[in-house]
């Protein structure tokens, strides 16, 4: 395998056009029921710690073994659904996560090989220009040494 070339895996049209599918029906099914907050909010709401994440996991032990000691003015229906939902997202969001790490960083080794490529390729036509002027490869190197430092006499790839 050429050195340029790390990842030799691709998608088709299909798992691509499937893929998009799922994903918007993620975002369907998840969307109504989710929520942006405003800067404001945020500062509302903040983030529980995880000390007050063990307090409130504690008064759910409690008022599962012994529902006599809850407050009435809880509504216990609506804190236990908090509960799941919060659980649920917090899992989906870890595992989307996880996915979004292991896509981008896929992204990342395909970019390297484009960068490469392209790489080998700039330097084939400033060969071929040199080797055979006033072919075209003249102009290609000229728009694609715009990239360098110095204006394309460099070969060090720009970063």
């Amino acid at each position: 395998m050429p050195k340029q070339d790390e990842i030799k895996l691709h998608f088709t049209q299909n798992e691509q056009d499937d893929a998009i599918d799922i994903i918007a029906q993620l975002e369907a099914l998840l969307q109504p029921k989710l929520r942006n907050l405003s800067p404001e909010e945020n500062v509302k709401y903040g983030v529980i710690s995880e000390q007050n994440k063990l307090f409130v996991n504690k008064v759910k032990d409690y008022r599962n073994t012994n529902p006599a000691l809850s407050s009435p003015d809880v509504d216990w229906v609506e804190f236990e659904a908090d509960a799941i939902d919060r659980s649920f997202l917090e899992n989906a969001a870890l595992r989307i996560e996880g996915l979004m790490t292991a896509m981008t960083e896929t992204r990342r080794i395909h970019d390297h090989d484009n960068f490469e490529n392209a790489g080998i390729d700039y330097k084939y036509t400033k060969y071929k220009d040199e080797t055979n002027p006033g072919s075209g490869y003249d102009v290609k190197a000229r728009e694609l040494g715009q990239f360098f430092k110095g204006g394309g006499g460099d070969t060090e790839f720009p970063e």
